[in-house]
């Protein structure tokens, strides 16, 4: 954390650890390569760099390195020493991982680990590949890497809104934020899109299809210019911890940020939102900035409510707002103070109201920054150029503050004098009287610490009488005979007021430090809780328990619910509210203003409702109430109540947004299934009926003129065509019942060879170009199949080889045994699977690329396949063959228990 409030002529303390933290020969160091899309050339500069290394004498290996079949990437491989990747298996397939324990025992001082945002396959140590990365740097191991920028966390959504595709392997802020090392790989986009269209990216057809959906210019050029500005943010950063670091007296004006003076004047607002519009011109950072001094306690509630909403405001227009202590010096000192150990280039500040003679009396703070800012640019704001009303004032009643004062302080104050008097008479004989005056000052200092200034005056003032007549002669009367000590008491008592007034305004800066420290704590826990949960139930609950828990009130919160509002949590727990209370909490809603108890509006309900507002407007309201009469909260508990409520307010919006993107999501999905399933209709419906309808009518109409063999040859049309409409619409069907849950299989023990000849019986028509070749071991054992179910599987698999082989091709099913399963696979030899639609051949609807000569299908047939598979305990999974070009479909199947297969014979 950034001390605010430090002398910028000293390092930074946290500056030094983060130093110290990247110095420390134990831990390695992280370089990061970062480019705006594929193809940019990431990998190979990492391999430059590290070839570099090599040939400096460092001990570089190869961890993992994806070279995507790019000739000058993978030339560059030659040399480096490339610790072998371990197999882990997954749903039949052995996928290659990088072999984190290898690199461990083997302690490079350099390895290299590209794809940073890469999702580690099932099983693996870590399920991200930045952990294995994080481990590597904690065994003091240097790592180089690579990553995008679509694939950082904070840009998800940005990335999705200009892209189109929501990227789902991300790597989180703070590994990027803690790189020792950021490289920016930058290619303009005509650059990438000549490389890609060259296939130095991609094979052709996959190039083809990226250029017309991802590679476009204006995607690129907005990807870029996120890689650019994220990358600027990180060197800001690194920049700003240099310099704090070595206590470097900025500004060093490689980046704008602004700061703007807050106070209690109603303009305030105004600069706030001026620095705001600064801000987005410069496209810099701002910062709100309120110095809390002496006399900021003895402001009206009005005036602190205002500074207190105008930070409120920096932070929903996205800036920094924070409150500093007054130091030993005037405001402007701590403000430059502050602008100069964090960079800041541009100050914003209010002109000044007041009359002359106030700032020849007590100093002006414009006039103070515009001489003491040095290289920081000064922006003095009249007060007609603030645009913007000011922040509105409350219209809730407010209780009293809770007296710091109580008589009970005033006779401690005298006690504490009367047991000074008494040392004092004890000590007189032997010291004399000229220490007798600090035994006083000791009692008025410990008053003031402990009660504050007005008991410290009465001290101060009752030591110097109870002084001047039991010590100053002549004794026992106020009159003062040597002029010697009349000066004596009046330096006495000037003294002891000015010491009273010191520690007075000290102990109310620790209080105001120790309140809020303690407030501090209370948010930070509150927003880790509130981070931590996922749910809307759970941060309804959260809000409402932290509200009761801080302000020791009854909390409920409503949310909108069809076209009303309505009770979603409570702390106790509440379900129903009475009518007052209902229309309170309505009028709050749809006004978005306070109402209830103690408000302009509807004060006679028993509870004070206040809305939940972000900066996409009113989401929520929230209900208190307590056990005293009168208003609920003091100024202070309502601005701290404003706090919890903002970060309650922002939780809700998370979760909505998340569930915001998920109905999109479901809706795109829905509309594309929709589209495919009319595609679908219209061709595969459309052309067998056409068929149907064309021979019954050429039968109609000239059956007489037509010969047997033509006559037969329409009617095998009808009958196929038929056939095939028959399994569009039971492949519907199953679809159907599969999304519905209804599919339960009557599973009992049958002989695997049975329903593989039923199933090719069936499927003799479709396969009738084709040549099958059965090759069953003997040894399979029963297996608790439906059989109905599995001979549909098998028969749309059988469907799905006679589609995408050619004719007079050979269709291979084959089984056996595998690690106590059954697996049987269907082989064919035509083109293969995609390797980018391996997964995606069993979604619904999806289809991949096909010949001419393909027959069209639904999409339905490996998605049913897989549904009925996974209902009888089983996997499906999709692969190509090793040999030569073909699909694989792999289907594994578990053993019955032994017992199980007793019990049937």
């Amino acid at each position: 954390m950034t001390d605010h409030h430090r002398d910028p002529q000293r390092p930074s303390p946290d500056a030094l650890l983060e130093a110290a933290r990247r110095e420390d020969e134990r831990s390695g160091k992280l370089k990061i390569f970062v480019g705006a899309a594929p193809g940019v050339g990431k990998t190979y500069e990492m391999l430059q760099a590290a070839r570099a290394k090599l040939r400096d004498g460092v001990d570089v290996v190869i961890g993992v390195v994806e070279t995507h079949g790019r000739p000058e990437t993978e030339a560059l491989l030659d040399g480096l020493p490339v610790i072998p990747r371990k197999l882990v298996s997954y749903r039949g397939h052995e996928l290659a991982e990088m072999d984190l324990d290898a690199i461990l025992a083997r302690r490079p001082k350099l390895a290299l680990v590209d794809e940073l945002a890469h999702t580690n396959a099932p099983g693996s140590r870590h399920p991200k590949r930045h952990l294995d990365v994080e481990e590597l740097l904690d065994a003091g191991i240097d790592v180089y890497t690579t990553v995008n920028i679509q694939h950082i966390e904070s840009l998800n959504d940005v990335v999705a809104q200009i892209t189109g595709v929501r990227v789902r392997e991300t790597v989180p802020d703070a590994v990027f934020d803690s790189a020792d090392a950021v490289e920016l790989i930058d290619l303009t986009p005509d650059d990438l899109i000549q490389r890609l269209r060259e296939g130095k990216v991609y094979v052709p057809k996959t190039a083809e299809r990226a250029l017309a959906h991802f590679f476009s210019p204006a995607k690129l050029t907005a990807l870029r210019e996120l890689a650019l500005r994220r990358t600027a943010e990180r060197v800001d950063d690194q920049l700003l911890t240099q310099m704090q670091a070595r206590a470097i007296p900025g500004p060093w004006a490689a980046g704008e940020r602004v700061l703007v003076c807050v106070s209690e004047d109603p303009r305030a607002a105004g600069l706030v939102r001026y620095a705001k519009r600064l801000s987005d011109r410069l496209r810099g950072p701002f910062t709100a900035i309120y110095v809390e001094g002496r006399e900021t306690r003895r402001l009206d509630e009005v005036a602190r409510d205002r500074i207190a909403d105008t930070l409120r405001l920096a932070t929903a227009l996205g800036g920094e707002a924070l409150t500093v202590p007054e130091g030993d010096t005037r405001t402007a000192d701590d403000i430059v103070r502050y602008a100069q150990a964090n960079n800041i280039t541009q100050i914003v500040v209010g002109k000044s109201s007041r009359s002359r003679w106030f700032e020849a009396l007590h100093g002006s703070v414009v006039h103070d920054l515009v001489r003491r800012a040095g290289n920081i640019s000064v922006h003095v704001i009249a007060g007609d150029d603030l645009a913007g009303d000011p922040v509105p004032k409350k219209t809730v009643a407010s209780a009293r503050r809770r007296a710091d004062l109580d008589p009970l302080h005033y006779v401690v104050a005298l006690a504490a004098v009367g047991l000074a008097l008494a040392i004092g008479k004890l000590i007189h004989p032997f010291f004399g009287v000229e220490n007798i005056d600090l035994v006083f000052l000791t009692a008025v200092v410990g008053v003031a610490v402990r009660y504050g200034l007005l008991p410290s005056l009465l001290a101060s003032l009752t030591a110097s009488l109870a002084y001047n007549f039991f010590f100053l002669p002549p004794l026992h009367t106020f009159t003062i005979a040597d002029p010697t000590n009349i000066a004596a008491f009046f330096f006495f008592t000037g003294l002891a007021i000015l010491v009273s007034n010191v520690a007075a305004r000290v102990r109310v800066q620790a209080i105001a430090a120790k309140d809020r420290a303690r407030d501090t704590a209370q948010l930070y826990s509150f927003s880790r809780k509130l981070a931590g949960v996922g749910t809307l139930d759970d941060v309804l609950w959260a809000t409402a328990y932290q509200i009761a828990l801080m302000l020791k009130v009854r909390v409920v919160v409503l949310l909108p619910e069809n076209g009303s509002i309505a009770v979603k949590a409570g702390y106790p727990p509440e379900d129903t509210l009475d009518d007052k209370d209902l229309a309170a909490a309505t009028w709050a809603w749809q006004n978005d203003r306070p109402a209830g108890r103690g408000a302009d509006t509807l004060p006679g309900a028993t509870r004070l409702f206040l809305p939940m507002r972000t900066g996409r407007g009113p989401i929520g309201v929230v209900g208190i109430d307590g056990d005293k009469p009168g208003p609920l909260l003091t100024p202070d508990e309502r601005r701290l109540l404003d706090a919890l409520i903002d970060q309650g307010a922002l939780a809700i919006e998370r979760v909505n947004l998340v569930e915001d993107m998920d109905r999109v999501k479901r809706t795109i999905e829905a509309d594309r299934l929709r589209s495919a399933l009319l595609t679908s209709i219209s061709h595969d419906l459309k052309t067998p009926l056409a068929a149907v309808l064309g021979a019954a009518g050429t039968l109609r109409d000239l059956g007489g003129a037509l010969a047997d063999a033509q006559k037969a040859d329409l009617l095998a049309t009808i009958v196929d065509e038929s056939e095939r409409l028959n399994r569009f619409i039971a492949n519907l069907l199953d679809m159907t019942r599969l999304e519905s849950g209804a599919i339960a299989p009557n599973a009992t023990l049958h002989d695997l060879g049975e329903i593989v000849g039923s199933a090719l019986r069936r499927a003799a028509k479709i396969l009738a170009d084709h040549r099958i070749e059965v090759a069953l071991a003997p040894d399979l054992p029963m297996l608790a199949l439906d059989p109905v179910l599995f001979e549909q599987v098998l028969f749309n698999l059988l469907d799905n080889a006679a589609k995408y082989a050619p004719d007079g091709t050979t269709v291979h099913i084959v089984a056996g045994r595998e690690n106590g399963r059954v697996r049987l696979q269907v082989i064919d030899e035509g083109p293969g699977i995609p390797p980018a639609d391996i997964e995606r051949v069993f979604d619904k609807f999806y289809r991949a690329r096909k010949g001419d000569h393909v027959r069209a299908g639904t999409g339905l047939g490996l998605a049913i396949a897989r549904g009925f598979v996974e209902a009888m305990d089983g996997t499906i999974t999709a692969g190509n063959r090793s040999d030569r070009s073909g699909a694989v479909l792999t289907v594994l199947l578990p053993v019955p228990a032994p017992a199980r297969l007793d019990s049937a014979a």
